[in-house]
């Protein structure tokens, strides 16, 4: 671990140097990549410092506990014991900074919200869950863009897809993919019983140019009128657009915007983000890649949660995780399960990779 440490610390002050040069700064792409990756070497570099700052002064200390003064003595030991304290917290976060990185944690998100099993009330709770993520997203400082949604009569969402976008998005909801169930009374319900809905949720990492480029000769685009609102050019100008991978016969429709050419851009991005996703699949099985329990990249079946509103309760079953918070949580704290299940999945990493690769 000491000649990883070594290494990225190294790494680390040739980047600063580099930061410092004419030609880098007149490079914008350039700049950009060596600021993302000095970024990414930071926290541990800061921490590695402070860890060899601490393991440097443990000598002056423990000479300092022989002190014939009791008082020096005394101060001595309670620090020396401070530092051990601290130099063991380091060690373990350490080690969670140096486990392998998922490729995607970085990127923005496509999510897709769909009221499932339950009829209008697994479209309400997708409303519900909509705005749970918009206010989790903006209590993190993301950006919300909608970028197609089917409105349901009694309210909620029958499907609705969005972009999140900021720091790190993924490495936060690649969690939130799966079923997740909602026990309720609902208001439509006249005899006061509990009802179970399901609404399910897609998060996918937001496909670039470098990571997949679409080819255009194997894409068909229509256009038709929009629905829903948009005043005077709902259902009056050909705005939306479908565009359709033609090998998969994949496609996604997109009738958010006024403009067409901004729906074409969104629906091709979306396109974009599904096919590469579908190509992480294929190498993931072609490799015989085991994917970590946690994470279910499109796995829309497994039930993974579960909102019970008459004990006011949250469970995640994936790690048997229960809190008596759904008030809170429902209003955008879902980090107190996200956080959970960071912890979880880093220490069954942890558990793995001890003794093999730190």
């Amino acid at each position: 671990m000491l000649d990883r440490l070594k290494m990225m610390e190294a790494r680390y002050n040739e980047i600063n140097d580099l930061l410092m040069q004419p030609e880098v700064l007149s490079d914008v792409k350039k700049l950009t990549e060596l600021s993302k990756e000095q970024r990414s070497l930071e926290k541990v570099v800061t921490l590695f410092h402070e860890q060899q700052k601490l393991e440097a002064s443990l000598d002056d200390l423990k000479e300092m506990k022989k002190s014939s003064d009791q008082e020096i003595a005394e101060m001595a030991s309670m620090e020396l014991e401070e530092a051990n304290g601290r130099l063991l917290e380091l060690e373990d976060e350490i080690k969670v900074l140096l486990l392998p990185k998922d490729p995607n944690d970085e990127k923005n998100v496509v999510v897709e919200i769909k009221g499932a099993v339950g009829g209008d009330e697994a479209n309400i709770f997708a409303g519900d869950l909509f705005r749970m993520y918009s206010k989790y997203a903006d209590a993190k400082g993301w950006k919300i863009e909608v970028v197609d949604s089917t409105p349901s009569e009694m309210g909620g969402f029958s499907n609705i897809q969005f972009i999140v976008s900021g720091e790190s998005v993924y490495s936060f909801l690649k969690y939130e993919s799966g079923a997740h169930r909602v026990q309720r009374i609902p208001a439509t319900e006249s005899k006061g019983r509990v009802h179970t809905s399901i609404a399910t949720v897609l998060v996918l990492p937001e496909a670039t140019d470098i990571d997949f480029k679409l080819d255009m000769n194997d894409i068909r685009i229509d256009t038709f009128c929009s629905s829903g609102p948009g005043g005077q050019g709902v259902n009056t100008t050909y705005s939306a657009v479908r565009v359709t991978h033609e090998p998969t016969g994949m496609y996604v429709a997109c009738q958010t915007y006024r403009s067409q050419h901004e729906n074409k851009a969104a629906a091709l991005q979306l396109l974009a983000t599904r096919l590469y996703d579908q190509l992480l699949k294929e190498k993931e099985e072609a490799e015989g890649a085991e994917r970590h329990s946690l994470v279910g990249r499109g796995n829309r079946s497994e039930k993974i949660r579960t909102y019970n509103w008459p004990d006011n309760r949250v469970t995640d079953h994936r790690i048997g995780f229960t809190i008596n918070r759904l008030d809170a949580i429902i209003d955008g704290r879902v980090d107190l399960v996200i956080d959970q299940l960071i912890n979880e999945d880093q220490k069954r990493k942890l558990t793995s990779e001890e003794g093999v690769k730190l």
